[in-house]
């Protein structure tokens, strides 16, 4: 049964009472991380192991995702700024004990690649904070496989191209 959660703005990036924040860099460019997380949402599910499927909706300013496991999750995205940042807010879950979410990607150059830091923003009962706190290797595991993933995938697109 998917609930309703909080309407958090960007805001809670900062203020959230749980923020998970990991980073890695990559061999792409900003551009290509960038165009990979926010305009080739389909093809999350092929970089992302947790992501079974992922589609833009409302013309973009929205997505449905849903993860291994059968979470899913309808989003609002909040920022989309070109090679610099992608953030989205969960609207609706199924995912219980969640009662705010926000994920923000920030990308900054670094040399000829990215780096790139992706901060988890989360807010719910006192067991759902410690469990995702307890999660925090998991999720870190989980975005630093992803992210080698996309690099992956960008690294070998672009030798295509040439």
């Amino acid at each position: 049964m998917a609930r309703r959660l909080r309407p958090v703005g960007l805001d809670f990036i900062e203020d959230a009472p749980v923020r998970l924040v990991f980073a890695t860099d990559t061999v792409a460019p900003p551009e290509a991380v960038y165009q990979a997380l926010a305009e080739e949402v389909e093809g999350w599910a092929d970089w992302f192991g947790a992501v079974t499927s992922a589609r833009p909706t409302h013309g973009g300013a929205g997505r449905e995702v849903r993860l291994r496991g059968g979470v899913r999750f309808q989003e609002t995205v909040m920022a989309a700024d070109p090679e610099r940042r992608y953030a989205y807010r969960v609207d609706t879950t199924n995912a219980p004990g969640m009662q705010a979410l926000l994920e923000e990607w920030r990308l900054t150059p670094a040399g000829t690649g990215t780096h790139v830091r992706w901060t988890f923003a989360a807010d719910g009962p006192t067991l759902f904070r410690l469990g995702l706190t307890a999660a925090r290797p998991g999720l870190g595991h989980s975005f630093r496989t992803a992210v080698r993933s996309l690099d992956r995938r960008l690294s070998s697109r672009s030798g295509a191209d040439q």
